[in-house]
């Protein structure tokens, strides 16, 4: 089993397109959404986000990180909210993803989440070797 993150972005047709739903409609569908991974026993988390104009940017171009207030960035280049599933393969996060209630202009990126196989030639590492010990404390195995 591997885990993904369904990323979700909205472009500007999205947003706009939203304010046309009524918000108690969409919290019913995302909720359903959400219930069906939970009863399928793939959901491992997942939150929406607020807008980007509460946000802020920490850029490491610079000598000394640069900080810059939200909002930042096209609109398509933000992400609205995730979540992390865990299934048997990447062709069954994008069947997931496919399931997502979201309109025309969404998009779910699908990105597996790295786990201890992806480091094994660093078996060794003192911080590879704590990343299990971490996982444990943090419930996140």
């Amino acid at each position: 089993m591997s885990k993904y993150m369904l990323i979700m972005r909205s472009t500007a047709e999205a947003i706009e397109a939203s304010k046309d739903v009524d918000f108690e409609e969409i919290i019913n569908q995302m909720g359903a959404y959400n219930e069906a991974m939970i009863n399928a026993g793939v959901m491992a988390g997942g939150d929406g986000l607020t807008d980007a104009a509460e946000g802020v940017v920490v850029d490491f171009s610079a000598d000394e990180p640069i900080v810059t207030d939200g909002p930042y960035g096209e609109v398509h280049e933000l992400f609205n909210g995730f979540w992390i599933i865990q299934v048997s393969s990447k062709e069954e996060a994008v069947e997931w993803a496919k399931r997502a209630p979201l309109g025309a202009g969404s998009k779910l990126e699908v990105r597996r989440i790295t786990d201890e196989t992806d480091f094994e030639d660093f078996a060794d590492n003192e911080y590879v070797q704590k990343e299990a010990g971490w996982r444990e404390q943090l419930g996140t195995d």
